[in-house]
């Protein structure tokens, strides 16, 4: 039987792939950023899931977590407040790749990656 974080991991990974291989293959600039965003929540699902610790609770002292015995009782914060912090700074990559696409769509009136030649190396 496969565990609740165990599927929360794969279902994450899954993610990641179609993010990746949506940014990858796709020529629509709109189509890249969802696949941006898509394997941004992947990687979320990851971090979450691999801070998952099977029987504890959240890492809050009151009455019913008592000081002394919190590393026990509780689950790490850390991997919490970092995708807390990911989905922001994702969010405003997001923000800045789309207006990005709104100024060059405004431009040159195409929303495809092969119109855009003049920007590569």
């Amino acid at each position: 039987m496969i565990s609740i974080s165990m599927l929360s991991l794969i279902l994450g990974i899954a993610l990641l792939v179609t993010g990746i291989f949506a940014m990858l293959t796709r020529k629509n600039l709109i189509r890249i950023v969802i696949g941006f965003s898509i394997a941004d929540t992947g990687t979320h699902i990851v971090i979450v899931s691999l801070g998952y610790l099977k029987g504890r609770t959240a890492p809050i002292i009151d009455s019913a977590v008592n000081a002394a015995n919190a590393v026990q009782e509780v689950v790490d914060p850390i991997p919490s407040a970092l995708v807390l912090t990911a989905i922001v700074i994702g969010l405003a990559v997001t923000a800045v790749m789309l207006s990005f696409i709104v100024e060059m769509y405004r431009k040159n009136k195409s929303l495809s990656i092969d119109d855009y030649q003049e920007l590569k190396w």
